[in-house]
């Protein structure tokens, strides 16, 4: 099979992207689905789903590869989540955030290691999606910042009432 994307020109403004990589139970897959669906504060919400079989057993690399070199996608998104065997396996259902930035895009090797500190991903639990997303494209907060919250959370999850907790 071949791994490709869907036409990226259709996902809205904001939307944040995920893969499933994992295809073992479609039950847990609707689970993970339905919680990236659940109405917050600021209203409906809306994620755009790569789920293709071929995707099943793709590495972050492929995921990010594939990211990149879309011309719509590479340009402006900042970070890409991942339903993997954890995440299905997870009771959290912990999704895999990934940066998107890489040494190219950053000004030298001190500025990256900054940006990925904590390193270039982390887990966050599905309703932690669309506030990772939204703030890194409206660039009011940064990979770093998210990627440090799930490093000191219980689990190493993190967790979209983090502000809570300040």
């Amino acid at each position: 099979m071949t791994r490709s994307l869907p036409d990226t020109r259709r996902r809205g403004e904001l939307v944040p992207v995920v893969f499933r990589t994992d295809y073992a139970d479609d039950r847990v897959w609707q689970e993970v689905r339905t919680a990236l669906d659940e109405p917050d504060d600021f209203g409906e919400k809306e994620s755009w789903l790569v789920d293709d079989p071929a995707w099943h057993g793709a590495t972050v690399d492929d995921v990010l590869t594939a990211v990149l070199a879309d011309e719509h996608l590479g340009e402006d998104l900042s970070v890409v989540f991942v339903a993997d065997a954890v995440t299905m396996g997870s009771p959290l259902r912990a999704l895999l955030a990934v940066t998107t930035l890489t040494r190219a895009d950053c000004e030298d090797e001190a500025e990256y290691a900054a940006l990925t500190e904590h390193g270039r991903v982390f887990r966050t639990e599905p309703q932690g999606v669309h506030p990772i997303s939204v703030n890194l494209e409206l660039a009011n907060m940064d990979f770093e910042d998210f990627s440090a919250s799930a490093a000191v959370a219980p689990e190493r999850v993190f967790r979209a009432d983090w502000r809570a907790a300040l």
